[in-house]
C-alpha cells in the first residue's frame, strides 16, 4: 500500500478544500530570509555573478571576455521577484550573453531554493533592456516591448520569478 495521502479529501474521503492560510507566500519567505535553504537573494546574487563570468563555458561560440562588474539585484513584489542583472566590461564585444546568463541563472537559483515550498513558480520574460557601446550601439528596449534607440550605461536584463 502507497503511504501517499491525498490532501484534498478528508479522512472519510469526502472533498475539502485544503486550508492554506497558514501557508507564508514564497516570495514573502525570500524578503525576510525564511527559506530553509538559506538566504535565497544572496545565493542568487552569488549564482547569477558567477554565470556571468562562465558564460562562455556554457553558451556554444559565446567569446570569452573580460567582466569588469556583475550587479545582480532583485525586486519582491506582491508576487513576484523580478532579477535585473548589470555587466560592464571593456572588451570588444558585448556583454549582452552575460546578462542574459546571469539573470536567467539567478532564476533558477531562487527557484531551486524555494521549490519546496512552491513548485507552481513560473521563470517569465527573460529580455534584454539596455545596451550601449560595441560595434552595434545603443539599444533600448521601450516600455511596450518594442525596440527604441537611447543611451545608458550598461547592459541590463529583467527577469521575473511569479509564484
Amino acid at each position: 500500500m502507497s503511504d501517499l495521502s491525498f490532501t484534498h479529501l478528508d479522512p472519510l474521503g469526502r472533498a475539502r478544500m485544503v486550508d492554506v492560510t497558514p501557508k507564508e507566500p514564497t516570495h514573502r519567505a525570500v524578503a525576510n530570509r525564511e527559506v530553509k535553504k538559506g538566504d535565497v537573494l544572496a545565493v542568487a546574487r552569488v549564482a547569477g555573478i558567477q554565470a556571468a563570468k562562465r558564460t562562455s563555458d556554457l553558451i556554444p561560440l559565446c567569446h570569452p571576455l573580460l567582466v569588469g562588474a556583475v550587479h545582480v539585484n532583485f525586486e519582491i513584489g506582491d508576487d513576484f521577484i523580478a532579477v535585473e542583472a548589470n555587466v560592464d566590461t571593456v572588451d570588444r564585444t558585448g556583454v549582452e550573453m552575460e546578462a542574459l546568463h546571469a539573470c536567467a541563472t539567478a532564476a533558477l537559483t531562487i527557484y531551486d531554493m524555494c521549490k519546496s515550498a512552491d513548485r507552481g513558480m513560473v521563470i517569465g520574460e527573460l529580455a534584454l533592456w539596455e545596451k550601449t557601446g560595441g560595434r552595434s550601439g545603443v539599444y533600448r528596449r521601450d516600455m511596450s516591448g518594442g525596440d527604441a534607440n537611447a543611451s545608458d550605461v550598461s547592459d541590463t536584463v529583467t527577469n521575473v520569478v511569479e509564484s
